[in-house]
């Protein structure tokens, strides 16, 4: 499957402002990508694999973590084999959110496909900004 990056930014965009807007977790990028790996990615995992997967410090994940336990997202257990080691374990609720996340973008990407590009309700279909501004108009994303 190819996908402009443009139109990939655009799915995002629209089920990003969707979360928004019906009030689920405001996950921070780091939360989310913590979240997506336990899910997602062959486990077990750890406080010290996440780091190491993620190229972050321990402390940065024990913080993400530290949210996403508060939100009921993932759980953390001492590892029975190895006190010392913390295991991050998948909760049900931590699924039905990333299900509904999943099914989100899944609407999201059907919404941009099907418009040819989506804009939001109160939003101009042609005022998107082009990944490929004009050179007389090299500072519009920045701006934005």
């Amino acid at each position: 499957m190819k996908i402009e990056s443009q139109k990939a930014l655009n799915i995002w965009r629209v089920a990003l402002v969707e979360i928004v807007r019906n009030e689920r977790p405001d996950l921070t990028s780091r939360q989310m990508a913590v979240l997506l790996t336990v899910y997602l990615a062959a486990g077990p995992h750890t406080v010290r694999g996440l780091a190491a997967s993620l190229n972050v410090s321990k402390p940065a994940i024990t913080r993400a973590l530290d949210r996403l336990s508060e939100l009921d997202l993932v759980r953390r257990k001492a590892d029975e084999a190895d006190r010392r080691s913390i295991l991050v374990q998948r909760t049900v609720k931590g699924s039905v959110f990333l299900s509904e996340f999943g099914e989100v973008i899944r609407q999201a990407a059907l919404e941009v496909d099907g418009e040819g590009g989506a804009s939001l309700p109160g939003e101009d279909a042609g005022s998107a900004v082009g990944l490929g501004a004009g050179e007389d108009e090299p500072d519009r994303l920045a701006a934005g």
